[in-house]
């Protein structure tokens, strides 16, 4: 089975799948010596790696660039968030997804917030793009590349649970394969997109959504940690820099088990 027919066989699986999310190469071997058994990029890490916030402040060459360097270093599959595809024209975006899934990836996340500031992109338009991209991956031979369709509902509306199923189907019905809805956390709502939704459902860790065994028992089929990796990381850094100085010894900084990673 190659890799883009395992990857979606892994939405399809009793036990939901817990994707690691990697920012970097080194990032990426941690996660796969780990165990998990696919991961996907967080752009927010990865723009932060490069010194920026995240929105599409990098260039769509350095994103390139990095998944093609994970790609290179790891033997599970690797999905790619593109926030909103680096471009405002469509056709341009199917484009950039097409360069993905050609270095090997096998998916993408694709958010349907207006690129550059606030609200949501209508269900016609999203569901226009969406179709595109379809059309250009299964023309090119990559019928099989997942397209994780985001909902950004729950980030931006006060009552997202209609609208969400609503833009869930559509895209859907548009060639996405999968539904992501970053930021819900009530168990109820979960199982009602479950239940509304044909397609597997992926949602967010948040500080309040991180029991996995509860999201299996609500039918949830993916798990993405998104930034909080990448995230904690960072303020172990920042945290060991600032006890350097303020202490003026670098002991801290071997209170650890020797690093068991293991590079070629």
């Amino acid at each position: 089975m190659n890799k883009l027919l395992e990857f979606k066989a892994m939405h399809q699986q009793d036990e939901l799948l817990l994707i690691g999310n990697a920012w970097d190469v080194l990032s990426a071997i941690i996660l796969q010596q780990a165990g998990f058994k696919a991961i996907a990029t967080t752009s927010w890490g990865v723009a932060n790696a490069m010194g920026y916030q995240d929105g599409e402040l990098i260039e769509f060459n350095d994103i390139l660039e990095t998944v093609k360097k994970i790609i290179d270093v790891v033997d599970i599959p690797v999905s790619v968030d593109i926030e909103s595809g680096y471009s405002s024209d469509n056709n341009q975006v199917a484009v950039n997804v097409l360069k993905i899934a050609e270095l090997g990836a096998v998916g993408i996340n694709i958010e349907d917030s207006i690129k550059g500031g606030s609200g949501l992109i209508s269900i016609e338009e999203q569901s226009v793009l969406i179709s595109g991209i379809r059309k250009k991956l299964d023309k090119n031979g990559y019928r099989d590349f997942f397209i994780n369709a985001r909902i950004d509902t729950y980030f931006q509306l006060q009552e997202p649970q209609n609208e969400t199923i609503e833009r869930a189907n559509a895209y859907v019905n548009s060639g996405a394969n999968g539904v992501f809805v970053p930021g819900i956390n009530k168990n109820q709502d979960i199982k009602a997109l479950v239940e509304a939704i044909d397609a597997p459902i992926n949602v967010l860790s948040l500080p309040d959504l991180s029991d996995i065994r509860l999201l299996n028992e609500l039918g949830v089929k993916r798990f993405s940690i998104g930034n909080a990796l990448s995230d904690s990381v960072i303020a172990f850094i920042e945290q060991q820099a600032q006890q350097v100085l303020s202490s003026q010894s670098t002991t801290s900084l071997y209170q650890h088990e020797d690093v068991k990673t293991r590079f070629k």
